[in-house]
């Protein structure tokens, strides 16, 4: 399976959602970054992404809001945050 920007910010997406834990995800990006192939047009920037989303179980890197927004902006996306009653 080809990875895609898309591909990166949906597991973005179910990760600020909790559908996905945070070792899932950095899980995904190690599995993606040893056997995934990346769309050829956007191959640095996925990779880039992608391998940030590795390092994030590392104390110093972590992974926070700013840092989940600003991995969407380099893909070309944005993070919108809607709160709703239960």
């Amino acid at each position: 399976m080809i990875i895609t920007k898309q591909t990166v910010a949906d597991k973005i997406a179910a990760y600020l959602h909790h559908d996905i834990t945070l070792e899932q995800l950095i899980d995904w990006a190690e599995n993606a970054m040893m056997e995934g192939e990346f769309a050829e047009e956007d191959a640095a920037t996925i990779s880039a992404v992608v391998s940030r989303l590795g390092v994030a179980d590392v104390r110093a890197f972590g992974l926070t809001w700013t840092d989940c927004e600003q991995l969407l902006g380099q893909l070309g996306f944005s993070a919108r945050i809607e709160i709703v009653t239960p």
